[in-house]
C-alpha cells in the first residue's frame, strides 16, 4: 500500500508517500510560492508513484471541508497572498487524477491526528488540542477519536486575548482582526515588534513572555472548554524554553482551577519526533479513507 501526504504550510509544503506501516518512504519539500507554481511541485513529485492508492492533504487556513459546498476542497479567505480562493483539491485531481481519494482536512488536524495514532496506546483517553505557532496560529482537536468541528474547521487561532500590560501599544499583525491570538503570537510578529526575525532573538528577552502570556491564556481556554488530556504546541516558535515559560504563565492565570496534572506532561512539544505529526497523521487518514 502506498499513501501520500501534503503538508501545506505558509512557508513550505511538506510531501511524502509511505507504506502501510506509515513510514516515510519518499519526501520533498516546496516553498510556499502561489498555487500554481507549488501545487503544480506536488504533482511532479507524486506523480512518480502512480500506485498511490489515497492522499491527505493538511493546510493551512481557512479551508472549506464542507462536500456539499461549491467550494470544497478550497483555501478561502486567507490572509496567505495570492492563496485566496485557491481549489487546493481540485488542482490536485485533475493533475493526479479525478479518481484518487484525497481527504483534505486543516495543518493542524493532521497534525493532531498523527498525534493521537502515537499517543493513543499511551494515554487512558487521547484527548488531545494541537496548537501550531509559526506563520500563522491554529489549531486542532480530537475527542474519541473524532476532530473537534461543526460546519467547517475551527479557527482557534482568531479568539481574542487580554492583552499584556507590557504589550499595550504592540497593534498586531491579523489583517482581520489586528490583536487576536495569531496576530499577536505567531512568527511574524518578531519582525513587526522587534525588527528581527525569531531565530535572532534571544532566549532572555522579555518578548517570550510576552508571547508565553498569550500561548497562557490559549491553553486557558482549551483546558476549559475541552478539558483534553493534553495541550500540545509545534511550529517554530515552541522551543523548550518557550515551553517552560508557557506552564509559568498557565499556572499563575489558571491558578489551579481544574486539576490537570503535571504540567511538563500536560504542556508539551510534539511525541513524534522530525516535526512529522502531520505526515504520520495524513497516512493515517488515507488509509481510513480506503476503509470507509
Amino acid at each position: 500500500m502506498i499513501l501520500g501526504s501534503i503538508e501545506a504550510g505558509g512557508t513550505k509544503f511538506v510531501c511524502a508517500v509511505g507504506n502501510e506501516n506509515y513510514e516515510v518512504i519518499d519526501k520533498a519539500i516546496f516553498p510556499t510560492i502561489d498555487p500554481a507554481t507549488t501545487i503544480g511541485n506536488c504533482i511532479a513529485f507524486f506523480k512518480k508513484y502512480p500506485e498511490m492508492q489515497a492522499m491527505s492533504v493538511a493546510s493551512f487556513g481557512p479551508i472549506d471541508i464542507d462536500k456539499h459546498s461549491a467550494k470544497y476542497g478550497y483555501i478561502t479567505d486567507t490572509p496567505k497572498i495570492k492563496w485566496s480562493n485557491c481549489d487546493f483539491i481540485g488542482m490536485l485531481k485533475r493533475g493526479l487524477g479525478q479518481n484518487l481519494p484525497i481527504y483534505f482536512t486543516t495543518d493542524v488536524n493532521g497534525s493532531v491526528y498523527g498525534e493521537y495514532v502515537n499517543l493513543k496506546d499511551q494515554l487512558p483517553k487521547a484527548d488531545l488540542v494541537y496548537y501550531t505557532i509559526g506563520t500563522g496560529v491554529g489549531a486542532g482537536a480530537i475527542q474519541d477519536g473524532h476532530f473537534i468541528g461543526g460546519v467547517g474547521a475551527p479557527e482557534m487561532g482568531h479568539v481574542l486575548v487580554k492583552r499584556h500590560p507590557d504589550d499595550l501599544n504592540f497593534t498586531g499583525i491579523c489583517p482581520y482582526h489586528g490583536d487576536c491570538l495569531e496576530g499577536l503570537l505567531c512568527g511574524p510578529t518578531f519582525k513587526a515588534r522587534l525588527g528581527k526575525r525569531g531565530e535572532d532573538v534571544s532566549d532572555d528577552d522579555h518578548v517570550w513572555d510576552i508571547m508565553a502570556y498569550y500561548a497562557a491564556q490559549a491553553v486557558m481556554q482549551a483546558t476549559s472548554i475541552l478539558r483534553p488530556a493534553r495541550v500540545i504546541f509545534g511550529g517554530s516558535v515552541s522551543r523548550p524554553h518557550f515551553m517552560e515559560k508557557v506552564r509559568d504563565q498557565f499556572r499563575q492565570l489558571y491558578n489551579g482551577y481544574l486539576e490537570v496534572g503535571d504540567l511538563e506532561e500536560y504542556i508539551t512539544n510534539p511525541s513524534v519526533p522530525g516535526n512529522g505529526s502531520a505526515t504520520l497523521g495524513n497516512f493515517a487518514l488515507a488509509e481510513k479513507m480506503l476503509h470507509q
